[in-house]
């Protein structure tokens, strides 16, 4: 009689999360991101705030088990902006695993290269119109990792 193997399954330090955390003090560009969001995928579970230390605050506020799947960020915030964020959220290991993607009006090669260098995932630059708006939503929906 064959031996049937048992079935193993794998499971992630971290549960898998519906949760994007955007930080973004522009009232137009929340309102572009929030609709373009809904328009790709309605399953998303969106958060806003308006600074960057209200981004930090509210992270290390979170449990482990509601961290975001993505933490998307304007580089230009109150407070503290997209580097110094990052800077911020290097410092506890449990924010690590998390996607973080920085997105600005700015096509500074050298801000593009500060983030990457403290562990953005990539630098977006924000897009002009709808269509290009879902595309970028696509590509930061595929980071989460559901």
């Amino acid at each position: 009689m064959p031996q049937t193997t048992p079935e193993i399954t794998v499971e992630t330090n971290r549960p898998k999360s519906n949760f994007i955390l955007i930080g973004e003090d522009d009232l137009d560009d929340q309102e572009f991101l929030k609709e373009a969001f809904l328009s790709v995928d309605q399953s998303f579970i969106l958060k806003f705030l308006n600074t960057g230390k209200e981004l930090i605050d509210y992270m290390n506020g979170l449990p482990d088990i509601h961290l975001p799947c993505l933490v998307v960020m304007d580089y230009n915030m109150p407070e503290l902006n997209g580097a110094e964020i990052l800077r911020e959220l290097k410092k506890t290991r449990r924010f690590s695993p998390i996607p973080k993607i920085i997105w600005s009006t700015s096509n500074s090669e050298m801000y593009r290269n500060i983030c990457l260098d403290l562990g953005a995932n990539d630098y977006v630059i924000k897009p002009s119109n709808v269509k290009e708006m879902e595309a970028v939503v696509k590509y930061m929906l595929s980071l989460c990792a559901l």
